[in-house]
């Protein structure tokens, strides 16, 4: 079971309805102890940083996930702004995000520096895999819709799994241990995006120890 957290921003509906149509048992939910027993997860989102982390910390998700992630180490893929929460900052905000990853987002470059550079990026984008990864498999075409004016620039390139490029390579996917992260939108990237889904939902699950009925 995967379950997709509604903090009030994403793409709920599409990522709910590729899901199901490939057979795979999910449920949408903001409430904490719903998303305290997840086995996997799925943090989406469109729309701003601070407004994330704001509906995060008012629902109380932010200490449940931190627990059920960093602790537990339950699989979380986190797609656009929820991948961005996930690093330790955003140019587009003043808050802090969730730090689970040692990156930061940042806006494309200005257009004093590259002023033909259209912002947002929209559109199908080939991707670059460098290696073999559980999320993406290293082949000739991977291609994604993206939708963004924002992206990753990690610190590790190890956890780089997949490089786009708009006026100039950057980070679309990174993973550090159970952490996922993509910039692009795989509930609108037809068989490329199933196929994601497949293999995130066939990631192993860690062992859980489950309190004793009282």
């Amino acid at each position: 079971m995967i379950t997709i957290v509604d903090y009030g921003l994403g793409n709920l509906g599409s990522i709910v309805n590729m899901l199901r149509k490939l057979g795979i048992k999910c449920c949408l939910t903001g409430d904490p102890d719903k998303v305290a027993a997840a086995e996997k997860l799925i943090l989406p989102g469109v729309g701003a940083f601070d407004n994330g982390m704001e509906n995060l910390q008012r629902l109380g998700l932010i200490e449940i996930l931190n627990a059920r992630v960093l602790h537990d180490k339950v699989p979380v893929l986190g797609i656009c702004l929820g991948a961005q929460l996930m690093t330790r900052r955003s140019e587009e905000g003043q808050l802090p995000g969730l730090g689970w990853v040692a990156a930061d987002t940042i806006r494309f470059c200005s257009r004093q520096a590259m002023p033909d550079l259209k912002v947002p990026h929209m559109g199908w984008t080939d991707l670059s895999v460098p290696g073999e990864t559980p999320l993406l498999e290293k082949n000739d075409e991977q291609r994604f819709y993206f939708v963004h004016s924002y992206h990753f620039l990690c610190d590790r390139a190890q956890d780089v799994i997949a490089v786009a490029h708009y006026g100039y390579g950057f980070t679309a996917a990174f993973c550090r241990g159970n952490i996922f992260g993509v910039q692009f939108h795989p509930e609108k990237s037809h068989r490329f995006g199933m196929a994601l889904f497949k293999r995130f939902a066939a990631l192993s699950v860690p062992a859980v120890e489950l309190p004793s009925a009282a």
